[in-house]
């Protein structure tokens, strides 16, 4: 077997510097627009937790170094240089050490440094900060710069993912503007809204809830990216958003509906782009009462109401509703190219065994209202949704009838996203419908799942769980680290942490006028930089002058 630990032989191991951009003069220009359903919350790395916020983060900042196709995240065979040139590993494999690129430079022209890399390591792991990212460094010791152009990271165990990690969470910052800023205010600071990047875009508009613009770096030093211009137009109405692409308003809408996908195909402006992803949706339940996280909740503290709900979900209408064929019912936590084959037992569908389960449990429709009620508490919660997504609030109304039949109430919380965000980041909620888009890596589920992840937003805490995670995490090799790993899924499924919806099955509907280059599962967007239109298939807003500066 492949030794994903890197001992020995890699004590002095470098990888050559590729994939620099190699525009041509006929490649580049063109504005790529993006129809989505909500805007950023954040745009600085260490505090996003939006799609769109990842998205954007992307184009604007590097990491030391890039995930490339196929994933690996096992050791760092499957990774290309960006800010860092090369590294080197030590003999123990608890020590690695990057040399940054000389031509590494922030948007406002200073070159970037290893302090950079030591400063936004600390900004991270602050608790302070609360960044949902911290989870992913307790493996690292420290970090230290021995000079201007050296990063060194220690780590306290060996593991297969030590080197992803570190490398893809951790996206350098520039320390020169950070140590101007208060951390417990970062989030409403000036750089968590316009970020100072070293990538191939810089930000030169946010506009909430109208226009976020990013124009192309043409002096990067990397090369330029072809396209001039990446805009994201939000609009909180699903219909709204998608009728741009039709429209010709857009260029790109992400995950199109079945209904959509219909209209695309019939469209000879448009093109269908199936792709893979890593997303799931779910509905977490909130174990902690919303008016007081020191109390538990009334309802959803107990596993076994929570079963009982789970039992009254038909997930498979569910899904054959919303998304007819184009969605797999999830199997849990994650999607099934993190779980791979794993099969694992789910709480089924009875509707017999749910009412049983909470008749048994003390809760009784006694004044036959058709509401379940046990010493005074009535089975009824709300489910919080996001206007701006049609499969989710669907899903809640789906739910709503479902659990109904059961006696229990349920309301829907319908708000616009930043609304929506807010609520989710305060835990003021009894049920959310979420979608999250894994990491590459498994271990990610820690941060959204495990008992001290910042976007475990239902305070969900299991010490098998989280034990047997970390166990998966530090297991000596691969076939150990999938079996804690479906031990894991198994606790979590068992203990009804979520009613874990659908796995969509994406498809992107695309201007024919764009080139482009792949769409990578975990992030479809990271190729844009290598996107073109063909100069004879250049449209008005092609042709605005490129405002190479910050606004």
């Amino acid at each position: 077997m492949r030794n994903v630990f890197l001992l020995s032989s890699l004590l002095a191991a470098s990888v050559a510097c590729t994939g620099d951009f190699g525009a041509s003069d006929a490649e580049t220009g063109g504005t790529l627009v993006i129809s989505v359903g909500a805007d950023p919350d954040y745009l600085l790395p260490p505090i996003i937790t939006a799609m769109l916020g990842r998205q954007v983060q992307d184009l604007v900042f590097y990491r030391l170094a890039e995930l490339r196709a196929p994933i690996n995240t096992l050791g760092d065979e499957g990774f290309e240089p960006r800010l860092a040139e090369s590294w080197s590993w030590s003999r123990d494999s608890l020590q690695v050490t990057f040399r940054l690129d000389p031509r590494a430079r922030w948007h406002d022209g200073l070159p970037v440094h290893a302090r950079d890399v030591v400063v936004t390591h600390a900004l991270y792991v602050d608790p302070v900060v609360g960044s949902p990212g911290s989870v992913y460094f307790a493996n690292v010791d420290s970090i230290t710069a021995p000079d201007s152009s050296t990063a060194v990271v220690w780590f306290k165990r060996r593991t297969a993912e030590q080197f992803y990690d570190v490398v893809h969470n951790l996206i350098p910052l520039p320390s020169h503007l950070l140590a101007e800023v208060d951390r417990s205010a970062l989030r409403s600071s000036e750089l968590a809204s316009r970020p100072v990047g070293n990538g191939p875009y810089r930000l030169v508009r946010w506009e909430r809830g109208s226009r976020l613009e990013l124009v192309a770096d043409t002096t990067h030093w990397r090369g330029r990216p072809h396209l001039d211009r990446v805009i994201w137009t939000p609009a909180p109405d699903p219909t709204t958003a998608v009728t741009r692409l039709f429209t010709g308003e857009a260029d790109l809408y992400e995950n199109l509906r079945p209904d959509n996908i219909a209209q695309a195909a019939n469209d000879s402006m448009l093109r269908l782009v199936p792709y893979s992803s890593l997303q799931y949706g779910f509905m977490q339940f909130n174990l902690h009462d919303s008016r007081n996280r020191a109390r538990p909740h009334p309802l959803f503290a107990d596993r076994e109401v929570r079963r009982a709900l789970t039992m009254a979900v038909d997930r498979e209408r569910l899904v054959r509703s919303i998304y007819d064929t184009l969605a797999y019912v999830a199997l849990g936590p994650f999607p099934r190219a993190i779980a791979g084959d794993t099969v694992l037992r789910q709480i089924p569908y009875d509707l017999d065994g749910a009412r049983r389960l909470l008749d048994s449990l003390g809760w009784r429709d006694a004044d036959g209202d058709g509401v379940r009620e046990r010493n005074g508490v009535r089975l009824a919660f709300s489910i919080l949704t996001p206007t701006s997504s049609r499969p989710r609030m669907d899903a809640a109304v789906i739910l709503q009838e479902q659990l109904n039949q059961v006696g229990a109430r349920v309301a829907i919380d319908q708000m616009d996203f930043n609304s929506f965000l807010d609520r989710q980041e305060a835990r003021r909620f009894d049920a959310w419908l979420g979608v999250w888009g894994t990491d590459p890596s498994p271990a990610g589920i820690r941060q959204t799942w495990g008992g001290g992840g910042e976007s475990n937003f239902g305070g969900y805490a299991s010490e098998t769980f989280d034990a047997l995670l970390d166990s998966a995490v530090f297991a000596g090799d691969a076939d150990a680290s999938a079996e804690y790993y479906r031990r894991a899924y198994q606790t979590i499924i068992d203990d009804a942490a979520g009613v874990w919806l659908y796995e969509p099955r994406t498809v992107a509907g695309i201007h024919r006028r764009l080139r482009i280059t792949g769409m990578r599962p975990d992030a479809w967007w990271i190729g844009i930089p290598q996107w073109s239109i063909p100069a004879d298939e250049r449209i008005d807003r092609d042709r605005i002058p490129l405002v190479a500066r910050r606004e």
